[in-house]
Parts: structure tokens; C-alpha cells; sequence
């Protein structure tokens, strides 16, 4: 079996192959080299040859992407999928490993995006705001870090949480994560009041009942004229 660092190296090598048989399978669907989609692309290759390379390179590099998040998922698809056809009898083993790595940017791009709605619905009326997060399937968090409490929700948050949506805002986000999470979830959050490196952490909430509930967590922060927020998208295995 290849070494992750192996196929690092084997995803460099055959890159201009990969993305010749790309092109042929997408015809007119296959990016321009100038659009925000064939840049994501280029990112997720960036992303996933370190991720091979070095499993703490850290999180994807999004800063200043406005690509379609679904187009991008399907560009970023299609690619691995090529780049295991060429990987020969060893396909399978080179898709499991750029499984997780295709999620985790997928999870990334959703995070970018709910930023960029944020940052654009703070400057109209609130009914703007509900409408951005809204649109977001995944549950999603803005909490203030300075004091802990929740700025904003979206109906798949109210829902994973067991409460209403207006239960949600203002309230402290600490008695919805599992008491034994808590301090590691404080932490990171914390540190997006320091840095605005984008985070990926697992964490326990906790529903109304009493229930635990595991999930991954990507964090990105937004910083407005008033106060620093974390935006917390979660993904529940």
C-alpha cells in the first residue's frame, strides 16, 4: 500500500493527466481556467496534496473564493473520481482517502459561504439576515465570543437543539453543548477572537431533553463595526 505522502507525490505527478480526463468528461461543463470554480479546484488540490502530505496542514485555504458551492462540490467530485481512475488497481484506496478530505472541504466552502451571507445581510434589515441563514441546511451558529451568546440561529439548529429558534437568540450557547465538551468548545471559540483562521472541531451538543449529539463542527468568525462573532456550521454524522 502507497503512503499517504506517496500519493501526495502521485496526485502531483499526474495532475495535468488528471485534468486532461477532467476536461474530456465534462466537455462544456469544465470550468474556464479564470473561473471561481476552477480556482476552488485548484484549492481542493492544494488542500488535499498537504492533507496527504502532512495530515496537520490545517484547514482549507477559502480567502476571498466566491465560487457555487454546488458546482464546486461537483467539480471537486468529478476530480476525485478521475484522480482514482488513474490511480489504477489501487482506485478504491486513493477514493477512501480523499473521502474525508472532499468532505472537510465541502464542510469549509459551506462555512465560507455563510460568511459571505452574514457579512452581506449585516448591512440591509435584520428580515435580510433570517433570510441569508435560512437558506442553510446544515444547523448554524453565530455566537458572540465575547460573552458566549447566541446572535443568530437557523431553523436546522432550533431543530437539532429541540427549541424554538427565538428560545435560541440571546441565549448563552453553553448549556447546549454537552457538559463534558464544554470547556474544549469554549476554547475554540475563544481562539477566533485571536485568529481568523477558520477552525474544524468535533463537539458534543445537547437537545432538550438531555440528549447528546455528536458532531463536527467548521468555525469561521465575522467581525462587525460592534463585536467579533463565531459562525459555527455543524455537520451530524
Amino acid at each position: 500500500m502507497l503512503a499517504h505522502r506517496a500519493w501526495a507525490t502521485f496526485l502531483v505527478t499526474r495532475r495535468g493527466a488528471i485534468e486532461r480526463a477532467l476536461a474530456a468528461r465534462l466537455g462544456d461543463a469544465y470550468p474556464r481556467a479564470s473561473a471561481a470554480e476552477a480556482e476552488a479546484l485548484r484549492r481542493f488540490r492544494s488542500f488535499a496534496g498537504a492533507q496527504l502530505g502532512r495530515p496537520s496542514a490545517g484547514a482549507p485555504a477559502l480567502d476571498g473564493l466566491r465560487a457555487d458551492r454546488d458546482a464546486t462540490a461537483r467539480l471537486v467530485d468529478a476530480w476525485c473520481a478521475v484522480a482514482a481512475e488513474h490511480a489504477g488497481e489501487r482506485a478504491a484506496e486513493l477514493a477512501g482517502l480523499l473521502a474525508p478530505l472532499r468532505e472537510r472541504f465541502r464542510t469549509a466552502l459551506l462555512g465560507n459561504e455563510v460568511g459571505h451571507e452574514v457579512r452581506r445581510a449585516a448591512r440591509v434589515p435584520r428580515r435580510a439576515v433570517r433570510g441569508a441563514i435560512d437558506r442553510i441546511a446544515d444547523p448554524f451558529l453565530a455566537v458572540d465570543v465575547d460573552d458566549g451568546r447566541i446572535a443568530d440561529a437557523n431553523p436546522a439548529a432550533a431543530t437539532l437543539l429541540g427549541v424554538t429558534r427565538e428560545a435560541l437568540l440571546g441565549a448563552a450557547v453553553e448549556p447546549h453543548v454537552a457538559p463534558e465538551a464544554r470547556s474544549a468548545f469554549a476554547t475554540e471559540v475563544e481562539a477566533l477572537a485571536e485568529s481568523a483562521v477558520p477552525r474544524r472541531f468535533a463537539t458534543r451538543f445537547v437537545d432538550a431533553r438531555g440528549a447528546s449529539i455528536a458532531a463536527e463542527v467548521h468555525a469561521s468568525r465575522i467581525a462587525t463595526g460592534e463585536r467579533v462573532l463565531a459562525i459555527l456550521v455543524a455537520r451530524v454524522p
